[in-house]
Parts: structure tokens; sequence; C-alpha cells
């Protein structure tokens, strides 16, 4: 039974008649409809007044898009919908996430890096902000995971580190700055991702952690913000293993499931045990890590029947919607579970002010598109000054000047931009001209068959006097590694000569890029590649300021090779 009095609703009695009056009138399709949390659409390829009266869904997820036309399709579709939508999108690291000409203040690690909440409140506020002005309601952040794993693929730049209690103080600022702009924050990815060195994206992956461990890290944090009235929680295709045993001692490996499939871990760890009384949306439901949980014609149903009320995305949305009805007609999912997750969905978008208590949508899309970039550049600019962080400088390189190395090879690992979410150039461009700018001759690397197999330190010494290395191998979906991977012949434009050459290392995207060139003397961790942290990287460097930022994890991985 679902108490909508309380947290994270708090509804008044005219509001609950409403829900209750809106359940009696609504066919079963469209309370299937609600259950699902579809892409977005793009207005150029298909007709969204039909796919909205087609399909009914309870949300939308846009990938960023022109604001203009982003705002529009917005509009639209909550004119023509029945029921108000959740409109979400990944705003983790600014308003980019949204719309092209939003800002890309940062990535989590780097406001971690501050040491300031300001930061974390300010990635919650510009996103917000941004993501407003176009009719953006839904923000599938903050980010609450804990990056205990070096190795793990996806999290690292994505978390506020390994320390739970920054991690929570830094997630509480940027809930601040989301609801400050009436964007609804969705902490994930439940149960926790940072311990396995897999990717979920690509299988179920696992939080080994035990129990006991789990509740004071993890689960510390999921029940403070649920305590605190976090109004949704996005549910990730990861394991727990640990408590499912512990709700369940007598439960077969062969039985457990991750958290988007497992009643143990949603009804019972979620909702009794953590007290969340919320909406529970599922992560990607296209992810490989969904999918091998079980077929898809049990795994939807079974996701609904964990206690989870939305699915997010679809494969082939038309049997998606097929398995469920068929789900709720055969009995397998109940009325009642149905109702269940169809009240939270309206119980939510009442209580978030999406509309009022007749159903109404409140639309407070401001009229005129205003998004404030001037001033939100300024702000990354002064996040990036507080975060940039020396990591090491052994051999006291630093600062570099054109009088003591006037020619610079610079060497880019990792320059591309197919995640949709960057900005301002290429990170090349970037250091190239900044560099230039201070006066250096650069240089680009190109790889020359002849220097890879006959020249030798003396020779390289001719063409440049320092080698400045650039990894901007960033963490995204659907890769396997954030490794260092140098050209496969050879690796021939790994800094083998360091030993000869003077040769510093900046990373503006992994934080333990050290672990693949532990010989290097002088290495910066920017944790972001947008042009205000360039410029604040090559400042220090150049010693026109000082270096400020402070690692919220171990960039040295543990590792004694990387100290020397």
């Amino acid at each position: 039974m679902i108490d909508l009095k309380t947290k994270p609703f708090h509804l008044k009695d005219k509001h609950i008649q409403y829900i209750k009056t809106k359940l009696n009138t609504m066919s079963t399709k469209e309370k299937i409809g609600q259950l699902f949390f579809v892409i977005g659409q793009d207005e150029n390829q298909v007709n969204l007044d039909e796919f909205i009266h087609r399909y009914k869904p309870g949300g939308m997820m846009f990938r960023p898009g022109p604001a203009s036309q982003v705002k529009r399709q917005i509009k639209q579709i909550q004119a023509t919908s029945d029921i108000p939508l959740f409109f979400a999108a990944n705003l983790e690291s600014g308003g980019n996430g949204l719309v092209h000409e939003g800002t890309w203040l940062g990535n989590p690690l780097q406001m971690a890096a501050t040491d300031d909440t300001e930061s974390a409140y300010q990635l919650g506020n510009v996103a917000g902000y941004e993501a407003h002005q176009v009719g953006g309601n839904m923000a599938f952040a903050p980010i609450v995971d804990i990056d205990y794993n070096f190795r793990n693929p996806i999290m690292n730049t994505r978390t506020f580190g390994s320390d739970k209690d920054r991690v929570l103080k830094m997630a509480q600022a940027q809930i601040q700055g989301l609801v400050d702009n009436h964007i609804i924050p969705t902490i994930k990815h439940y149960p926790g991702d940072g311990v396995d060195e897999r990717d979920q994206h690509l299988l179920s992956s696992i939080n080994s952690l035990s129990a006991k461990d789990w509740s004071k890290s993890y689960g510390h944090i999921y029940k403070t913000l649920i305590d605190e009235g976090v109004p949704a929680v996005m549910i990730a295709h990861i394991y727990q293993p640990a408590w499912e045993r512990k709700l369940n001692p007598a439960i077969k490996d062969e039985d457990l499931r991750p958290a988007s499939a497992s009643k143990l871990l949603i009804d019972g760890l979620l909702r009794q045990e953590l007290g969340f009384n919320g909406l529970a949306i599922t992560d990607a439901s296209a992810m490989v890590g969904y999918n091998v949980i079980l077929p898809r014609e049990e795994l939807l149903p079974a996701t609904i029947n964990a206690g989870i009320d939305m699915i997010l995305f679809n494969k082939n949305i038309d049997e998606d919607y097929a398995i469920i009805t068929k789900a709720v007609e055969s009995g397998i999912i109940s009325t009642e579970r149905l109702d269940e997750a169809v009240t939270r969905i309206l119980a939510t978008k009442l209580a978030q002010n999406l509309m009022d208590e007749k159903g109404e949508f409140i639309d407070d899309i401001p009229t005129e598109l205003n998004l404030h970039s001037e001033e939100h550049h300024q702000i990354a600019a002064k996040i990036a000054k507080k975060s940039v962080t020396l990591v090491k400088d052994r051999d006291h390189l630093l600062p570099i000047s054109p009088s003591k190395t006037p020619r610079i090879r610079l060497v880019v690992l990792g320059d591309s931009d197919d995640g949709g979410f960057k900005e301002g150039g290429k990170v090349t461009d970037l250091f190239k001209s900044g560099l230039e700018k201070a006066g250096f001759e650069v240089t680009p690397y190109q790889m020359d068959f002849h220097e890879m197999f006959e020249e030798g330190p003396e020779d390289l010494k001719k063409k440049f006097d320092l080698a400045f290395y650039v990894a901007n191998v960033e963490t995204a979906s659907n890769q396997t590694t954030t490794r260092l991977d140098w050209i496969h012949l050879m690796a021939a434009n790994a800094p083998w000569f360091a030993k000869s050459i003077p040769t510093v290392f900046v990373s503006t995207a992994n934080p333990y890029h050290l672990f693949d060139v532990p010989y290097l003397s002088t290495f910066v961790n920017a944790y972001t590649g947008n042009p205000e942290s360039v410029e604040a990287v090559l400042r220090k460097m150049l010693g026109q300021e000082d270096f400020e930022g402070i690692s919220p994890v171990d960039p040295f991985c543990g590792d004694f090779t990387t100290k020397l």
C-alpha cells in the first residue's frame, strides 16, 4: 500500500482523490502506456501527435538536440498528451545533456576535486536551469555510485569519487541545484556501480560487497537521500548477491537476479529496508546487461512485478507493449500491481508540479529561450580553476616555458566526439592553439615509420624539446576499457623516450591514466575536456596560477611504481 501523504509525495486529499478517480477511468492501454519511458522522438522522422496517441507513454528521454527544436517538440507533446510526460535527460555534466547549446560545466569528479559543494550545486543549478528553459523536467542524475575499482570502465569521472561521505554531500548539493530549477532528481545506479571492473551496458555486472559493507557505503547514501525525500531512483542491471542472500538465505546462485529484475532488491531492500516509497525506473532496457537476465517476454513482466514502476526505452516498442499487455491480461501482472505502479507515476507528477489536481499540464516553460551561456561558462571557468590537480612532478618540469622548451610535440590520445555530449572544439585544437598562444612551436604527432624503426633519442631531440601528452580517452557507455591504447604497431606513439626528453602528461578524462604511464615525471588530472578546463591546465602548467585541485580518488592506483 502506497502512502501518498508521506515522503516523497506529501499529497493533499484532493490530489489523492484525483488519482483514485483517474485510475478508475483509465483504460488498461492507458495504464500500460504510463509504464514506459520511451526514447525521445524526432519530429523529422515521426508524427509526434500520432506517436503520443498510439503509445500514451508516461515519460520520454531526450538525447541532446538544438534548443529551439527540443523545446518545440516538448511543448507539442505535452499539449497532445492526456497526461503530462516526464521529460528526462542525462544532466550529469551540464545542460549539454539535453541541448547542443547547453553548458558543458564539467564531470562530477571535477566537482569533487574542488572539495566544495558549491561546485556540485552549480552542476545541478546550471544543468537544471538550461533544461527547464526547453521544457525538461527530470534529470537522470545525480550519480551516487562510489568509485571503488579503478579498473571500472564506466564510472570514474562520472562519480564524485571513492569517499562515500564526499559522494553524499556532493549529491545533496547537486540535487538542490536541480530542485531549485523545477527539475526532478533521479539518483542512480541502484544498487551501485563502481565495484565491478565490467560495464552493465555489456553484461549484468556485480556489486560484490558484503551486506554489511554495502549498508555502510551505498546503503548509507541511498538511505540518507531517501529519508530526505528524493522522488526517484534509477535501477541498474547490477547484482547485489549478499543482500539477496540475506533476505532469502535459501536462494540458489542461479536464482540471483540483477536489481532490474529482483523482487528481493526492490520490494525487499529498496522499499522495505531503505523505506523508499517513490518512483523506481529501470536503466535503459536496451542494454545487454538487461536483456541477458531472462527472455524479454518474461523479463519485462518480472521487472514490473519486482516493484519497479517504469521501464526505460524499448527494443521493439510494439513487441514490448504487447508483452506487458499479455502479462496483464493473463494475470502475470495483477491489476493491483499495475495500479500501484501507475499510482506512483501519477503521484510523482502531481507532487513535482507537472500537473494540477485536475490532471492538467502546468506549463511553466519560459516563453523566451535564454540559456545564460556567458554566465554559465564563467561558472565553469571557476570550477576548472579550483579543480585541476597536479598528481606528480618528480623532475620539476613545471612550469613549462618557451624559453626552456620552445618546440613541443603534442600527442593527443582519444580526441573523439562520438558521445554527443561535448562542445567547444576538439581537445587537440584547444591545446595546440593555447600552447602556440603562449609562444611554443607546436607539432601534432603523426606516425613516421622511419622514426619508429630507425631514430633514437638524439634524433628526436633535433625535432622537439618537450613531449606534451593529452589523454582524452573518455569514460563512456559501451566501452570495455578506459586504459590507454597505443598505436598497435610497436606502440609508436608511446613516450618510450621519456627518460631522455622531458615529457608531461595531462588526462582530461580518466583520473587513473597514470597506471599506464607510471614512469612519467609529470602528471596532471583535469577530469573534463571542456575549453575551460584546458585553459586552466595551460595556465597552471605555465606557472600563471597554482594547482588547487585535490584528488577525490587514488590516482596512483595502489601501485608503488606510479609514485616513483
